[in-house]
């Protein structure tokens, strides 16, 4: 049976890319290496893909990217756009058994999403995007993997900290399955 894509849903990775390449662009923390970040877009990529799945996250990370590098440099870096669509997936994968549209966000689906979204980014950011930096643009190896090693730990720690929060409070605000009875 074949799932079509709610209008809701295209909504929400055209507003989702919107503000990716708004966080993405002004709400930045500079490492001091080159070229990377702490970010602020993946913790709100992850809360977006926990809500409307791995299909809009992959889309809202890569349509966001792509916005993101057009606005700021002017061309395209397509190995850390692709990434940004992976880990979007990923975090959609990571959050399917995860209820926060009806206000449940436990403890155990926290310590399971992080560990899931550690283990993506050290796969996309450690391997992947790296990987793809040397073939594609012939980067030299030891700086798109020092790159990779400071987007794994500032990426994990954001969406660990801020997307956690993000989620939570997001749950919070829904209400709780069941909790409403008829008079």
């Amino acid at each position: 049976m074949k799932k079509d894509i709610s209008v809701k849903t295209i909504v929400a990775i055209g507003i989702g890319s919107a503000v990716f390449v708004i966080l993405g662009r002004f709400a930045v923390i500079p490492t001091g290496f080159p070229n990377t970040n702490l970010e602020t877009a993946y913790p709100f990529l992850a809360l977006m893909s926990v809500i409307f799945g791995p299909v809009a996250g992959g889309l809202i990370g890569l349509i966001g990217h792509t916005l993101k590098d057009f606005t700021t440099y002017g061309t395209p870096w397509w190995s850390w756009i692709i990434c940004s669509g992976i880990i979007g997936v990923i975090y959609g994968f990571a959050g399917r058994k995860i209820d926060i549209q009806h206000g449940e966000f436990k403890k155990s689906d926290m310590i399971r999403f992080n560990i899931y979204q550690v283990i993506g980014h050290a796969v996309v950011w450690g391997l992947i995007a790296p990987t793809l930096d040397v073939l594609i643009y012939s980067e030299p190896a030891s700086k798109v993997y020092t790159q990779g090693a400071i987007a794994i730990v500032t990426n994990s720690l954001s969406v660990g900290v801020i997307g956690t929060i993000l989620m939570a409070a997001y749950a919070a605000s829904r209400t709780k399955k069941g909790s409403l009875s008829k008079d």
